[in-house]
């Protein structure tokens, strides 16, 4: 398998795991539902771990601001940037597609049509775009950071990879998910954002437009920081 169909396959997977665990706490008669903040949280860490894991093999990044952010420091070849950015992409749009067929019976029986989207892409608590900028920008900041740190680390390689990849993530979302709902990743928020946009999901309603760009952007410059830190201590 080469890198780039990693990062696509690991992107879906990350993707339509973690959109999963949104929708079966939100739909209606799902049997996870009203299950709560806490199992959000642990099954994104899960989530992301689980391909963190089964392509440890390869650049497992899975993330555009992570790609970028390690491209800016000299980790990550300038070159692939690109083929990578484009293979996350379109994984998280095939991971959104999947949530859909999944639950599919579902969306017609849940009216909140603001929930549905919560499914597939990140709202703010309380929409203030600079505040939310920041808080996407400090978050994915402190990820790659902590990513980027974890390869100093050798008890962090293999098996030990997932466990400490998913706690990374598990208080990330205890700790900084209340204001945005943590996207730090534009594959994780702009790729289902198009799913959702494009699929004809029963009783949607729009894809929140207006609001996509922080999720995008704010990851992106908060993924340099982060690896610009990780480069001036390390």
């Amino acid at each position: 398998m080469s890198h780039v169909l990693a990062e696509f396959v690991g992107t879906a997977l990350l993707v339509y795991l973690g959109d999963s665990i949104c929708a079966n706490c939100t739909l209606n008669k799902s049997k996870g539902q009203n299950a709560g903040w806490i199992v959000i949280a642990a099954g994104w860490g899960i989530a992301v771990g689980v391909p963190a894991y089964l392509f440890s093999n390869f650049s497992n990044q899975f993330n555009p601001a992570l790609t970028i952010g390690l491209a800016v420091i000299g980790k990550f070849p300038a070159d692939q940037v690109l083929g990578y950015i484009i293979a996350q992409m379109l994984g998280g749009i095939v991971g959104g597609v999947l949530v859909w067929l999944t639950y599919l019976p579902h969306w017609a029986i849940t009216e909140d049509k603001a929930a549905k989207l919560g499914i597939f892409c990140t709202a703010p608590a309380i929409r203030n775009y600079p505040a939310n900028f920041l808080t996407e920008f400090l978050a994915t900041a402190t990820l790659v950071f902590s990513l980027a740190a974890m390869g100093t680390v050798k008890t962090a390689d293999g098996m030990g990879a997932i466990f400490v990849v998913s706690a990374i993530i598990f208080v990330l979302g205890c700790a900084l998910g209340g204001p945005t709902g943590y996207a730090m990743n534009p594959a994780r928020d702009l790729s289902p954002r198009i799913a959702h946009a494009i699929l004809p999901i029963a009783g949607k309603g729009d894809s929140d437009w207006a609001y996509a760009w922080v999720p995008v952007f704010g990851p992106i410059a908060g993924g340099i920081a982060g690896a610009l830190l990780f480069a001036a201590l390390f």
